[in-house]
């Protein structure tokens, strides 16, 4: 019986395509051409809003930002241009150096406890099958507080004489100067005090990229023999390198931004201990007035928080930015 044989394609494996037509009339290039220019249109009409905002709300704010900093700008109007002088003056304050350290060790504490305690939970909700929607709602309850409640609630319970150091007085470890002792405390229980605040956001975040991985990967995982440590580490931590990215991001423009939690519980004492780059632009631009200084300090901020996001995406996602 003959078998049947397809005809041979050479050695050109593409799909058919229709032939192009040779020849367009003049009108039916024009006509294409209107199409192409409204498709193009109604492209830029699409994106005009977001591009709007980004505009008002972000590039003229930074602008104005960079030009106030090479000036000397008084409350009446009055401004002189200084050049360079405000970013001068700001590298050799030794204030500056101070806050600077401060919030890079605020963030140092902050950023890997929330990824952390994000993560956890995240897993936790992700294993769950019953009542998953109650504890994602009670576990997000803290993020929709302000941080100025939280941070009287929370100075309740770090004063000396509050439950917690009561509970830690039963236990016979004496009273915790959590507020008021040495920088390093004092750091510790303002991150603490954060991550509560801030973890619910982080862990959704990590919820829906663990959501959102194939189960089929996990399940050969398991057939092959691999522990829940070796699946958790060689395949769900892989598969959330793009969500680890933009947490870790997000979480450390927030850490370097601190300020709501300082202001309502430290008031960046004791001997500023607590008295970070947000707090020294707060004190420059809104106590002492000095608004083209205090500028120069925000944009010194911004740099650094650009050259850490570009950092960080080199390190989670182990390839050159583009």
């Amino acid at each position: 019986m003959p078998v049947y044989t397809p005809p041979s394609t050479g050695s050109d494996s593409r799909p058919f395509r229709h032939p192009e037509p040779m020849h367009l009339s003049p009108s039916s290039r024009a006509a294409r051409r209107r199409l192409k220019r409204r498709e193009a249109m109604a492209g830029i009409l699409f994106v005009l809003p977001t591009l709007v905002i980004f505009v008002v709300f972000k590039f003229l704010p930074i602008a104005g930002a960079g030009a106030m900093s090479l000036t000397r700008y008084r409350l009446n109007g009055d401004v002189s241009y200084l050049g360079a002088e405000n970013y001068t003056r700001l590298f050799s304050d030794p204030h500056f150096w101070q806050s600077l350290g401060v919030t890079v060790s605020y963030v140092l504490i902050f950023v890997p406890l929330i990824i952390v305690v994000s993560l956890a939970g995240a897993l936790l909700l992700n294993k769950m099958v019953r009542f998953t929607g109650t504890f994602r709602a009670v576990l997000f309850v803290p993020y929709l507080s302000s941080f100025v409640m939280a941070g009287i609630i929370w100075s309740w319970i770090f004063d000396m004489d509050g439950p917690l150091n009561a509970a830690l007085g039963g236990l016979g470890l004496g009273p915790v100067p959590f507020l008021t002792g040495d920088q390093l405390l004092v750091l510790a229980s303002l991150a603490l005090v954060s991550v509560w605040k801030g973890f619910g956001y982080s862990m959704l975040v990590f919820l829906a990229g663990l959501k959102a991985q194939p189960a089929e990967v996990h399940e050969a995982a398991r057939l092959d023999g691999a522990s829940s440590w070796q699946a958790f580490r060689h395949v769900t931590l892989p598969l959330l390198k793009p969500v680890m990215f933009f947490v870790l991001v997000i979480e450390t423009i927030i850490g370097f931004q601190v300020f709501d939690t300082i202001y309502v519980m430290t008031g960046g004492g004791p001997n500023r201990a607590s008295h970070s780059l947000i707090y020294f632009l707060y004190d420059e631009g809104f106590k002492f007035l000095d608004f083209g200084y205090a500028a120069a300090i925000g944009m010194v901020l911004f740099v650094i928080v650009l050259v850490l996001s570009l950092v960080q995406r080199r390190l989670v996602e182990g390839k050159e930015t583009k």
